[in-house]
């Protein structure tokens, strides 16, 4: 992994690979590289450790063309981030560049070498390309020999191929990870999201699982599995969206954190009427696999799992539907009880996250009553494989911190709370109230978002710490969770998150002058238990940081900072306290000078298990 572009065009097409490679950054990588087939059917590869900036710098002195060609930006997987294990990787007159991995690489690699073949990289790509490279020896075109190569592969991949002796194809092919064609006239397209090729089109293919493309300028055919030719729905996007940009704002993640507002409304646009959550959102089936759920399993990663533990509470306590969170890739390898009736949900920003993927298909072997994915991608492979899509509509989230998406999954997983809770005995009159909060979560974001001067102020206080806890209780635990997993994202501070009331059995050692306390302490049935908590902090000298709807009941001190956060409905309570928190890591990150947007070692979209 972890971007790919690729071109075949009657222009040079250097620029639109460098471009679609920038509107990749967000992914998260470590080195970046192209190759293009000149006019003399030559392959130019130019390559460079770090951003896509040093591949430009090294294009300024050492220029390249071509009418065809593939990059990428690459997040190491195999091999540490050095300019040898940059893609694309070259054998002789073939150039491959990939997404995913290759499992069984070290056997395959061992065979090409007893066949003369000498590596020159660490990672599982390069066998990929030699792999091609022996079989368009043997005499095959260059789609046949990449069908039979993928043939020898174990794990997942997106592949895209270039080689001088078809110098007018570009042949790619996709398992496990996704892959999408861009349509122009007399130009086609391939990458693996279509926001890298929004600049040159608004036209898509998105490929479907084992499919081979052959890309011509004025052509392109598509085969599955099986090697036969079929078609593929061709969709035309009209979110300008897609073209992201910052704006005013300094970071794409401040943009998306004070974009909330207005996408929250979008997600609960006609989702909801005055007392009612409309079920229709979930699908046109929803209604009819509701009415059989008696259980429900919950399978994430990341922040889209901390929202599954939200649900949690909320499905035992409002739905009194027993619920169970995992993260994705402990659940794919273990054995699975599965009670009957159990609705198996998916949470993923991308919908192309690996391990969740993995887990949805191993659900699919099981008792399962069906499968729901809230997904922020339309035609991603989670929303594809699934029975039943709610779409959260929070728009590309560039900053690899989750902010926006993590918010509408909430929402999203209220409205479904509240649908399987009506079958469970929730009176008409608690929905109403429920679904009247929700229309007014919004404005008390927007309310929320009025503490960033107040925050940015506390966040100095952060400046020379190196270790932080966060604590909450009941159901703002999981958003204490969220706020410890900002806060160590971007600014590199160790956080941890625990129950408030876990503090006597082990975290307690830990407080001192020099560790900043981080409590979420909505006025609740469990602020009383809090507040003892809390005071066993002071006792030990700990500076505490409160964020709470009470704050008389925190009298500000030396050792303690509150942040006075607006009374809010108990049921929004967990988004709503989640935005102090989501600028509070973003304003000690800036105190830090770390990179916000794409912090060390991290990835956007994490398409490898």
């Amino acid at each position: 992994m972890c971007g790919i572009v690729g071109a075949v065009a009657s222009r040079n097409v250097t620029a639109i690979l460098v471009e679609g490679l920038m509107r990749l950054e967000y992914r998260g990588y470590d080195s970046a590289g192209l190759a293009v087939i000149d006019t003399e059917n030559n392959l130019q590869i130019r390559k460079a450790v770090g951003k896509v900036k040093g591949l430009v710098d090294n294009l300024d002195t050492n220029p390249a063309s071509g009418s065809v060609g593939i990059a990428h930006t690459r997040w190491a997987t195999h091999g540490k981030p050095t300019e040898k294990n940059a893609h694309p990787h070259q054998s002789n007159d073939i150039a491959v560049v990939h997404n995913g991995i290759i499992e069984n690489h070290a056997e395959l690699r061992q065979a090409l070498k007893n066949q003369g073949y000498v590596f020159v990289s660490e990672t599982d790509t390069e066998v990929i390309a030699h792999q091609i490279h022996a079989l368009v020896n043997n005499g095959l075109s260059l789609l046949e020999a990449t069908q039979q190569a993928v043939a020898l592969f174990e794990g997942a991949y997106a592949i895209a191929v270039v080689n001088t002796k078809f110098p007018d194809e570009l042949i790619a092919c996709r398992s496990g990870s996704p892959l999408v064609l861009g349509l122009g006239i007399e130009e086609n397209f391939v990458a693996s999201d279509q926001m890298a090729l929004r600049q040159v089109t608004d036209r898509f293919v998105f490929l479907e699982e084992g499919d081979f493309v052959h890309l011509e300028r004025k052509k392109f055919s598509i085969f599955n599995g099986d090697k036969e030719l079929v078609e593929r729905k061709v969709v035309q996007l009209t979110d300008k969206a897609e073209a992201a940009s910052k704006g005013e704002y300094r970071h794409y993640m401040l943009k998306e954190i004070f974009e909330q507002p207005e996408v929250l409304k979008r997600t609960l646009q006609g989702r909801i009427s005055k007392h009612h959550v409309l079920e229709e959102a979930f699908g046109t089936e929803a209604k009819a696999i509701f009415d059989r759920v008696k259980g429900v399993q919950i399978v994430a990663c990341g922040t889209s799992y901390h929202a599954g533990l939200v649900a949690k509470y909320w499905m035992e306590s409002i739905a009194n539907i027993p619920c169970q969170v995992e993260v994705a890739s402990e659940y794919r390898y273990r054995k699975v009880f599965v009670p009957k009736d159990t609705l198996f949900v998916t949470i993923s920003q991308s919908g192309e996250t690996a391990d969740t993927l993995a887990a949805l298909k191993e659900a699919k072997k099981s008792d399962y009553l069906a499968s729901l994915v809230i997904c922020n991608a339309p035609s991603s492979s989670l929303v594809r494989e699934s029975d039943l899509v709610f779409m959260t509509h929070a728009g590309p989230e560039i900053g690899v911190a989750s902010t926006k998406a993590f918010t509408t999954q909430l929402v999203a997983l209220q409205l479904l709370t509240i649908a399987l809770g009506r079958r469970q005995g929730l009176s008409e009159s608690v929905e109403s109230d429920m679904v009247s909060a929700l229309a007014s979560l919004p404005e008390a974001v927007s309310k929320a978002l009025l503490l960033d001067d107040v925050i940015k102020k506390t966040s100095e206080a952060f400046a020379d710490k190196h270790h932080a806890l966060f604590l909450g209780r009941g159901v703002e635990y999981p958003v204490a969770m969220e706020g410890a997993l900002k806060l160590k994202e971007i600014s590199y501070i160790h956080a941890e998150s625990y129950p408030a009331g876990e503090l006597k059995h082990g975290p307690l050692a830990l407080v001192d002058s020099d560790m900043p306390i981080v409590a979420v302490a909505p006025n609740n049935e469990l602020m009383e238990k809090l507040k003892s908590n809390l005071e066993e902090v002071q006792a030990r000298g700990g500076k505490l940081f409160v964020f709470s709807d009470q704050a008389d009941a925190f009298p500000n001190s030396d050792d303690v900072t509150v942040i006075d956060v607006h009374s809010v409905p108990e049921t929004i309570a967990p988004m709503v306290y989640t935005i102090p928190l989501q600028l509070l890591s973003y304003h000690v990150a800036i105190v830090k000078g770390t990179d916000v947007d794409q912090p060390r070692n991290l990835a956007k979209s994490v398409t490898v298990e």
